[in-house]
């Protein structure tokens, strides 16, 4: 069994974000619009036409009140009606175009990143499950990528827009009236205030979010997956209370975060009507008063032209603060996406292996020592020899070691000192998938995907084909209560395996593990939640099967390892006894204290 560390380090995901990344992260993040540069070219074109189109809009206002309205100037008007809707139908096509690519893009960069990220995870050793919790990694995959999602489409493309809109809504306010474009522009400085402010604090309600949303996923997770003990434990009210105060804390950072735009929009759009109300008050004091030479010149479609303008330069203005937070959303969900794409896998294959293919399954262990958490030793200068064809059971009180003897075998992790040696070649210098490849196992937690019972027998290997897959479940007794399901092999199984009993699941494993056709076979304690009767029928089934192949077998109940070549006894991590069943009770050593003691339990569980 398993040690887990005792003490695990914060996770990658909780940690603090700091500016240093934000450049860094938003250059690798541009890296991914890359495959779509045309696309990303045309809705970049298309977004500076609908801006600049967007702009023109005070100027018909201001040649229908000057040269039509005010005069009372009936020739023409039509004419000029017709082209302001032209106009403003290109804008609307510009920006159906303009939303249809970029959601375009922003979809296909999320198709790849998501793959990216799930690639990652397939590939990346088991030490990394035993230390990030699996709530926390969905998050990478949902939240995060969708957060990047809205950057791609409504971020990199939309900030462009907005500075080109300002540029130009400058441009005509200068050139309509210098003097007004200043009064319209003195309000500036204070927006740039309450932007930055609000840029500073936002960013951290953001990071706060995040990190609550990675805690609130892994607690889900955790304690869904494990209701079935927290309504045993009649746990239900403390884990209640657990999950409000999770709850609670992702409620107030988002709170915090809100409070912010509660403040900052209003405080923009009161900035807005004090510059409104400043240009006012010039406007008419300078016609009325003719405080300046060209006061003459101004007219009410002057006026009503940068009234449009001012509402319009405060739009694109408070959208970039708004953007600046998608960026900063994107900012902090990319950083925990490119840590954990950023981490290295620890166990891959040699660029150079020195063995692959078929295995012959002889197995060597040379002085192995290893340890989950550093200085905690699990196994300790364990040696021992299993020639191909050999059926060896390892024996031992819970957490001795026994899973762990396997799991180094099939290097899910590598061995701290020592060598581990299949067909005399190290295991780290085997091809990874060939030397997996040569393994199937059978565990006492039987693990079942959802879909049919043949494709969880098949997983995904084509080459095992309906016929195969049909004689490995009759050699170990599975094919029967198969058939007797309303669709047979073609029967849905639910989540984990839901609706069959613990030892149908075992039994569509172990077809599994024999539709593979192993050169080694492990049974990681398979019988121990199978009936007596069940267990007798796969003992018959697979005992010509495993002479055929090498054979590691790890069980608690003693009686079924009785015709093992060879048992190997670890105690505390080491490697005490060696021998055949009888030569072991004749030693009366551990082996023989572990047979008296299920003896023992058994005559008195029967009444003997």
């Amino acid at each position: 069994m398993k040690i887990m560390p005792k003490e695990i380090r914060k996770p990658h995901e909780e940690e603090e974000i700091s500016k240093s990344h934000d450049l860094k992260n938003a250059k690798r993040l541009l890296k991914y619009l890359k495959p779509y540069r045309k696309e990303v070219a045309l809705t970049l074109v298309a977004t500076l036409a609908l801006n600049f189109l967007a702009s023109l809009q005070p100027i018909f206002t201001k040649i229908a009140v000057d040269d039509f309205i005010t005069p009372r100037q009936i020739n023409g008007i039509l004419l000029f009606a017709s082209a302001f809707f032209l106009v403003f139908l290109a804008r609307f096509s510009l920006q159906y175009f303009q939303e249809l690519l970029l959601n375009s893009i922003g979809q296909k960069v999320m198709l790849d990143l998501r793959s990216e990220i799930f690639d990652k995870l397939q590939r990346q050793e088991i030490a990394f499950y035993d230390k990030n919790p699996v709530g926390r990694i969905i998050t990478r995959l949902t939240s995060d990528v969708d957060a990047l999602n809205e950057l791609f489409t409504a971020g990199v493309i939309d900030v462009l827009g907005d500075l080109v809109i300002i540029l130009a809504i400058v441009g005509w306010l200068f050139w309509l009236d210098w003097s007004l474009a200043i009064v319209s522009l003195i309000i500036i400085p204070l927006l740039f205030i309450a932007t930055n402010w609000f840029r500073k604090n936002a960013r951290r309600g953001f990071d706060r979010v995040r990190t609550r949303t990675a805690k609130l996923n892994a607690f889900l997770q955790e304690h869904i997956l494990g209701t079935q003990i927290v309504q045993l434990f009649n746990a239900e009210e403390k884990v209640k209370r657990k999950f409000h105060q999770v709850n609670d804390d992702y409620r107030k950072a988002n709170i915090e975060t809100i409070y912010y735009y509660a403040v900052f929009y209003p405080l923009v759009d009161f900035i807005g009507a004090v510059g409104i109300a400043s240009l006012i008050l010039f406007f008419g004091f300078s016609v009325i008063t003719q405080f300046s030479a060209h006061s003459t010149s101004l007219t009410i479609g002057t006026l009503a032209a940068f009234i449009q303008y001012s509402g319009l330069l405060f739009q694109p203005i408070r959208d970039l603060s708004d953007k600046f937070n998608v960026f900063q959303a994107a900012i902090v969900a990319s950083h925990r996406i490119f840590l954990l794409l950023d981490l290295p896998i620890q166990i891959q294959s040699p660029s150079v292996p020195k063995k692959k293919g078929k295995a012959l399954g002889k197995i060597e262990f040379q002085n192995v020592w290893f340890a989950y958490n550093e200085g905690e030793w699990v196994l300790r200068d364990v040696s021992f020899k299993i020639e191909p064809g050999e059926s060896v059971a390892l024996v031992g009180a819970t957490g001795s070691g026994k899973t762990t003897v396997t799991n180094l075998l099939m290097r899910f992790y590598d061995v701290k000192k020592g060598r581990i040696l299949v067909d005399d070649v190290d295991v780290r210098d085997w091809d990874l998938k060939s030397l997996r490849e040569n393994f199937a196992v059978v565990l006492q937690d039987v693990f079942l995907f959802s879909g049919t019972i043949k494709d969880n027998i098949r997983l995904g290997n084509e080459q095992i084909n309906d016929l195969q897959i049909i004689q490995a479940a009759e050699e170990v007794k599975a094919d029967e209560f198969i058939r007797s399901l309303e669709k047979g092999y073609d029967t849905k199984i639910k989540e984990r395996g839901a609706g069959l009993s613990v030892g149908q699941k075992q039994l569509i494993s172990f077809a599994r593990a024999l539709a593979f056709d192993p050169k080694i076979l492990i049974l990681d304690e398979a019988t121990s939640s199978i009936d007596t009767e069940t267990e007798q029928l796969i003992q018959q089934a697979t005992m010509k099967l495993l002479k055929k192949r090498t054979s590691i077998i790890i069980a608690h109940r003693l009686s079924t390892i009785k015709n093992c070549n060879k048992i190997l006894v670890f105690h505390h991590g080491e490697l005490k006894e060696t021998g055949s069943h009888d030569q072991l009770l004749a030693k009366k050593g551990i082996y023989w204290k572990l047979y008296q003691l299920q003896y023992s339990e058994q005559a008195f569980s029967t009444g003997n």
